[in-house]
């Protein structure tokens, strides 16, 4: 099965010259650094530049060498930072260089016609001159401050746009960049984010470039990004895989499908179920994969352990990560078991720690740590346990509680998260799990950050849910279509930290 991702590495067929665009690392002094690195080119990294200064050459060399090799395993450019001599004898893709650490043609000279030459600029003047001299890209910034080094030139965001415009080669944006605040700089026009601590510091480095690189489709083209959801059919429309098709389509992104089970359903519940070999839903997903560039997966009703563990193999065995965010969908409306009792366990040792997102409803929640939750503090408690066991965030959600307010408490490793909303009481709720997800599912492809992502879809649900007509004899499916409509043309900033 072979590795699809945005943002990977495309030849120029004019220059012969590997694309600078998406994630590119820049290697810190910290130890285990070709661990971490390795951790972070799982994340879908572009380009990597080794940044060595301070250690002797044969360290240097040996260490450049370690890396050289990760990154052709990978298909991975290797640039190596102000060294000529050091990025020569490594045969590195390139050499990068700051405005005093060389000339691009002696470089050029030194190091032959196909090999990257980049260049450190601060402002219009430099950028013009560096391109003008032959660069095959530049890096502009300082974006914001950072703490990697003393930072004598801040031209930021404005002055990145007003580059933008008079440079004909790519711009590596640097300095101060996370997944906190880099929309704005892509927006500016930077074709590839210079990192380091947000990545290489970060406790799962493949995460954090993953998330970064993620934010880059937010400047292309509707339908903007792709979603793979995995799940069960319902043939009544309302939630499953049928759910998630709407939700992801009608918010603009292109959706793909694995189906893991056939249900015979409707709004009063499910009469039967007919579960699919294992086998099978491992030949769809390679079927997929293999073709179709996706950006994030979204699993829903897995059904049994033989589908959650063929699963867990098969996209663990890929090298480069697609974020998933994890429904674990258990109980359907109508109170039918959508998960074997002995699929639990199996999920929990294999696949949530894949999640980048979980999303368990309360009852779900309690399920997984087998104990009760009573409150938001109980809630909160319950998210941090998840995120121990392996998801990088957990939003737990809490329409299943009481009171004025449904809250759904995020956990992203660090802090909680508090999502509310008016509680609207009805019974016409058939898909919101599914919708929910699938609806951050599509957000985070388009290149919307998490808390965002989430934010808008609990606007999403909500609607759908205070605009969901009756039909059928049960449990009414949610609006999609005018939830849809009224996200796509309105904001609601429901976001507390």
């Amino acid at each position: 099965m072979s590795d699809t991702r945005p943002f990977r590495l495309v030849v120029n067929k004019v220059s012969r010259l590997p694309d600078i665009s998406g994630v590119y690392l820049i290697t810190d002094q910290g130890i285990d650094l070709v661990a971490r690195v390795c951790q972070a080119l799982r994340g879908g990294v572009s380009a990597l530049q080794y940044r060595a200064k301070g250690a002797d050459y044969r360290e240097r060399l040996a260490v450049g060498n370690e890396l050289k090799r990760l990154c052709s395993r990978f298909g991975v450019t290797f640039i190596v930072n102000d060294d000529v001599q050091l990025a020569k004898e490594l045969d590195a893709d390139g050499v990068h260089l700051g405005q005093d650490d060389g000339d691009i043609d002696t470089a050029r000279t030194q190091l032959g016609s196909n090999k990257i030459i980049g260049k450190s600029t601060h402002n219009l003047e430099e950028a013009i001159r560096a391109e003008h001299d032959g660069a095959d890209y530049i890096g502009f910034g300082a974006i914001y401050p950072t703490g990697s080094k003393v930072v004598s030139h801040l031209p930021g965001v404005e002055g990145l746009k007003s580059v933008r415009d008079k440079i004909h080669i790519p711009i590596v944006a640097i300095g101060g960049l996370s997944s906190a605040n880099a929309c704005r700089v892509i927006e500016a026009g930077a074709n590839a984010l210079a990192v380091i601590s947000s990545v290489l510091s970060h406790p799962r480095p493949e995460i954090a470039a993953a998330e970064l690189l993620l934010l880059f489709n937010r400047v292309r083209p509707f339908p903007r990004g792709a979603v793979l959801t995995i799940a069960g059919s319902d043939s009544g429309g309302g939630a499953g895989i049928q759910a998630d098709i709407k939700t992801i389509s009608l918010l603009g992104s292109y959706a793909a499908t694995v189906l893991t089970a056939l249900t015979a359903q409707n709004t009063c519940g499910v009469s039967s179920i007919h579960g699919l070999p294992s086998s099978f839903v491992c030949d769809q997903l390679d079927a997929v994969l293999s073709d179709i560039p996706i950006d994030v997966i979204k699993t829903g009703m897995l059904h049994t352990p033989a589908i959650i563990s063929a699963l867990a193999e098969r996209l663990g065995d890929r090298k480069v990560i697609i974020p998933m965010v994890i429904d674990p969908v258990m109980v359907a409306k109508g109170g039918a078991a959508l998960l074997e009792r002995e699929a639990v366990q199996v999920f929990c040792d294999q696949l949530l720690p894949m999640a980048y997102l979980l999303t368990p409803n309360v009852p779900e929640a309690e399920r997984l740590l087998g104990r009760s939750i009573k409150n938001d503090s109980d809630m909160e408690r319950a998210a941090s346990e998840l995120h121990t066991m392996g998801a990088a965030n957990v939003l737990i959600k809490g329409g299943h509680m009481t009171g004025r307010l449904s809250t759904d408490i995020l956990f992203d490793g660090t802090q909680c998260h508090h999502f509310s909303s008016e509680r609207i009481f009805t019974s016409n709720t058939h898909g919101t799990g599914c919708s929910y997800a699938s609806a951050i599912a599509a957000l985070l492809a388009q290149g919307e950050p998490l808390l965002k992502s989430i934010e808008r879809s609990k606007a999403f649900i909500g609607t759908a849910i205070r605009t969901a007509r009756s039909l059928g004899k049960g449990h009414s499916p949610v609006n999609h279509f005018q939830a849809a409509h009224e996200l796509l043309h309105s904001s609601s900033p429901l976001l507390k930290d």
